[in-house]
């Protein structure tokens, strides 16, 4: 991978938004446990009232089930998805418009499922959150998730069940604005993934191996010199290729063979290490680099591009080769425009940019950040051969920007306040041992509300997220948007370095249980997840 240019020094602040001195935290629970709002009472449905609607509903039909998936150049993949494809057919609302997905579940093995609707401020019933929120729902069984999506932007929705997010049930939810402020000809709706499922095991193979920890490695004689156990410092490692077919020797000892755990993943970009997992390939809009998707459309026409991060364990950093990017929104939200060469997606997180296409062949590259590995697709506005899948434009190593960096655009910016209740967000635990958690403890999902962060509606509320491991984590709140720092962005995930801290402050006004977690899909399943309530 190309050396980081010196104007990436813009991206020093990613951790530090808000770092001021953290005030005391509140309790979480008290000597007796807290009376919380239920998804289904009656403050829920007091402000679900409130919401302006158009009077419309859309209903869809969403079915989960086995499918064999073609992501281009020869390589199938036999996953689960909806409707049989991956990303899953794009669902796009006007703003007020009431959404009625029922969810079908086809899955095998009696396995249950459930949709998150990622970003989307929505009634807390209809979260999918299993046991929060709903009951998973049962093989062979249906649900119905009806909710007003009041505020537009780029969304995209996944199952809130086990790893499931790391297979190929996603797809995009557009919520346009009908007094849409922006001006272009186009849209093109960009997914990133990182791919294991069906092609070198299953994500629940992965999740075995490596909640197992580094302790339960066999490093197969590897030199371990430069390796901290806490927080899998591979310095003096080689970083994988993130090929098919690389994987550990079996092993001979006794000890567990690393098939899926990456060694050696760094970026300075995220303060170390990269990432756990070793994925074979990363696809943009479900292809492989090698037979990519072709966007194609005409010079000198402004295209806008909704990027999604629907990834398991992988930031991208992304760039249109031969273009700038302007920076329009995040997380739905407008921000101040800001023209850059590439930006850091973490999972979970989305952008919306504008570009103004130039004449020829161009690559649409997601680097697998600190992985040595890529995402393509292509934009075609005239004559040219494609580039080579490996392609490296050099804006990747130009002006990069990540959200710490942006500014709130001034309409949706929250009113200055004083925080009425601070939380102390601690994020902890290490590869080593693979307990990741929050504040010290490990989500149940068999106690749910067992250490409840609590809030009160009508409440301004400040999460100091104090990363205390040597990995990053990009933290992802339901049901809310909040604020980074003081006049940063409007967000609902971000992320968050090692050993650093980012404030964030929001309001309390959905009431309900919430899931507060880490959107690694394996981090946030060995624990690092918890449950923001609000106090009846």
């Amino acid at each position: 991978m190309n050396s980081i240019n010196r104007r990436s020094v813009l991206l020093a602040g990613l951790g530090v938004a808000g770092a001021g001195a953290l005030a005391a935290c509140s309790s979480g629970s008290g000597s007796s446990a807290p009376s919380l709002v239920s998804p289904g009472d009656a403050a829920v449905a007091a402000v679900e009232k409130k919401r302006k609607t158009t009077g419309r509903t859309q209903q869809v039909t969403l079915t989960a089930a086995r499918a064999m998936l073609d992501l281009g150049g020869g390589v199938t993949a036999a996953s689960w998805a909806f409707g049989g494809r991956t990303p899953g057919k794009e669902l796009r609302l006007s703003v007020g418009d009431t959404l009625a997905a029922e969810l079908s579940n086809q899955l095998p093995d009696q396995t249950t499922t459930s949709i998150h609707w990622h970003g989307i401020a929505l009634r807390a019933d209809m979260d999918g959150v299993p046991p929060a929120t709903q009951a998973a729902v049962r093989a062979g069984s249906n649900f119905t998730y009806r909710f007003v999506a009041d505020a537009p932007g780029t969304y995209f929705f996944h199952p809130h069940v086990g790893v499931q997010l790391d297979r190929g049930l996603y797809a995009p939810l557009i919520v346009e604005d009908p007094r849409e402020p922006l001006r272009y000809d186009d849209e093109w709706v960009v997914i990133l993934d990182d791919w294991v499922d069906g092609v070198t095991g299953t994500p629940d193979e992965v999740y075995a191996e490596v909640k197992q920890g580094m302790g339960g490695m066999d490093m197969g004689g590897m030199d371990m010199g430069g390796m901290d156990m806490g927080g899998t410092d591979m310095s003096n490692m080689g970083t994988d290729s993130g090929s098919p077919d690389a994987s550990a020797s079996p092993s001979g000892s006794g000890g567990m063979s690393m098939k899926f755990m990456l060694m050696g993943a760094q970026s300075k970009l995220l303060g170390g290490d990269a990432g756990d997992v070793k994925y074979p390939y990363h696809l943009v809009n479900g292809r492989v680099p090698a037979d990519p998707e072709v966007y194609t459309g005409k010079p000198g026409k402004r295209v806008r591009l909704r990027i999604i991060n629907a990834g398991g364990d992988t930031a991208y950093r992304v760039a249109l080769g031969g273009h700038r990017l302007t920076i329009t929104h995040t997380d739905g939200y407008p921000v101040r425009h800001q023209q850059v060469d590439a930006l850091l997606v973490g999972m979970g997180e989305r952008y919306d940019v504008l570009v103004t296409l130039a004449d020829g062949v161009f690559p649409l590259v997601a680097l697998a950040e600190g992985k040595d590995a890529n995402g393509m697709a292509l934009v075609r506005t005239g004559s040219g051969s494609a580039p080579m899948p490996t392609v490296r434009p050099k804006e990747l190593d130009g002006l990069i920007m990540t959200a710490a960096r942006l500014k709130a655009a001034d309409d949706v910016r929250p009113a200055t306040k004083k925080a009425d209740r601070v939380h102390r967000i601690e994020l902890t635990g290490s590869m080593g041992e693979y307990d990741w958690g929050i504040n010290g403890k490990r989500f149940d999902m068999s106690d749910p509300t067992a250490n409840p962060i609590l809030v009160e509606q009508g409440e301004r509320v400040r999460l100091d997220f104090v990363n205390r491991t040597t990995m990053w984590h990009p933290m992802h709140l339901h049901g809310h948007t909040y604020q980074l720092g003081s006049d940063g962005p409007r967000k609902d995930t971000t992320i968050v370095l090692p050993k650093k801290t980012v404030s964030v402050h929001f309001d309390a006004d959905n009431p309900g249980q919430w899931m507060l977690h880490c959107h690694n899909a394996y981090h946030g399943e060995a624990g690092m997840m918890a449950l923001v309530a609000y106090q009846a």
